[in-house]
């Protein structure tokens, strides 16, 4: 008889050769399979502690792991446990990582190993040898309630519903800049004539972002006479409104001044001379220094 040569084949096509919905993004998960980290690793630990050995239910609604599906979680499980075989520690407050440290060092013949796991080589269990493994394996690994009942998860932020957020912040944001839009269109029906000044105003002012312009340096202004008012300085001659480019800000600055008119802000009382009255008190200056220089001659 000619000897039957056993050669590995691939997995026939099927139902079993197709990609399902929970089924882990990678196709081979050593370790840490790609998309885990090693906070979400203990964090995974910490809820299987908490929640118990493959209550995933439980985990997804708790969102410390968001994002992860059952498969995943059930693949990284294998991982810390350092065996294929996850159903003899079913419902277990258990610390994972124990169990791996103990089949880390199991050794012999008879053990395999598929990433760094102990696979399955015998047959399947019966109901009665399960749930004796079980009830070893809790009074061996599991923790004390008191123990596994005060740990805290992570709350961890969901992508999806940090995008949500993101999304309603915008709109309130574009209804504040629609409110705004529409005060400024009835400050312009209310004023037209100013606006056409502050427009004008606005032209005529200096701008960083215009080519060929220079902000002019700030000059010492002249001394205050008495019983003369202040000069009142306009916005347009502070630097930070000359920083502003008028094709950006136009509507903006119109309307705040606009507001600042109505509110009394730019309506103080300006005294304004003549140039006659001018001309008459420098005439003056001009007489008293005469006669002061007189007085000064005779007395030498």
């Amino acid at each position: 008889m000619a000897a039957v040569s056993h050669k590995p084949r691939s997995m026939t096509a099927g139902a079993r050769n197709v990609l399902r919905s929970n089924d882990s993004a990678s196709l081979w998960n050593c370790t840490l399979s790609p998309g885990w980290t090693e906070e979400e690793s203990e964090t995974l630990r910490k809820a299987l502690m908490l929640f118990g050995i493959g209550n995933w239910a439980k985990i997804i609604e708790s969102d410390c792991l968001p994002g992860k599906t059952n498969a995943q979680m059930n693949l990284q499980l294998q991982r810390l446990l350092g065996q294929q075989s996850t159903a003899e520690f079913a419902g277990l407050h258990i610390d994972p990582k124990v169990i791996g440290a103990r089949n880390s060092k199991i050794q012999g013949a008879h053990i395999k190993r598929k990433n760094n796991c102990i696979v399955n080589t015998g047959g399947k269990l019966s109901r009665e040898e399960l749930k004796s493994r079980v009830l070893k394996n809790k009074e061996m690994y599991e923790l004390p309630e008191e123990t596994w009942k005060v740990i805290v998860l992570p709350k961890v932020e969901d992508p999806t519903a940090v995008l949500e957020a993101k999304k309603k912040e915008l709109e309130k944001l574009q209804e504040k800049l629609a409110k705004v839009q529409g005060q400024i269109a009835k400050a312009r029906a209310a004023h037209p004539a100013r606006v056409d000044e502050l427009k004008i105003e606005l032209d005529r002012s200096p701008s960083p972002s215009s080519p060929g312009q220079q902000v002019p340096m700030d000059t010492p202004s002249p001394p205050s006479t008495p019983g003369s008012s202040a000069p009142v300085t306009s916005e347009k001659d502070t630097p930070e409104s000359s920083s502003r480019s008028p094709d950006l800000d136009e509507d903006l600055a119109m309307a705040m001044r606009l507001q600042q008119e109505e509110d009394g802000l730019l309506l103080q009382p300006r005294v304004e001379f003549s140039e006659d009255e001018h001309d008459d008190d420098f005439g003056n200056e001009k007489k008293r220094s005469r006669i002061s220089k007189g007085k000064h001659a005779k007395r030498k």
